[in-house]
């Protein structure tokens, strides 16, 4: 039988790699909107897979895809966690005048 790609496969693999890559070089946690369109990709190309597998191949593209969109989501919700922390630390510095007082 001929089988033909999988509609959206390549999408979730591009993704999940650009939810990565887009979390750790530049954008920090912009990287979650890509993670969040893999996933959303994935999801509905396993539906499409799932009802007709005998048609389509590329399954492999989509599994590895949600899982680097999994990665790239946890890598970029760390990311904001620290960027909170940061700008909350700055925050109360500036509040208390620069002053550290001894307790």
């Amino acid at each position: 039988m001929n089988q033909q790609p999988l509609p959206g496969a390549s999408t979730v693999l591009t993704m999940g790699i650009i939810s990565i890559v887009g979390t750790v070089l530049c954008c920090g946690p912009f990287g979650i909107v890509f993670a969040i369109i893999g996933l959303v990709k994935a999801k509905s190309a396993e539906k499409l897979y799932l009802e007709q597998p005998e048609h389509y191949n590329d399954f492999s593209n989509v599994k590895t895809g949600r899982i680097l969109s999994y990665i790239g989501l946890a890598i970029a919700l760390i990311y904001l966690v620290f960027v909170i922390i940061y700008f909350g630390a700055i925050i109360a510095i500036i509040a208390s005048n620069g002053e550290f007082n001894n307790f």
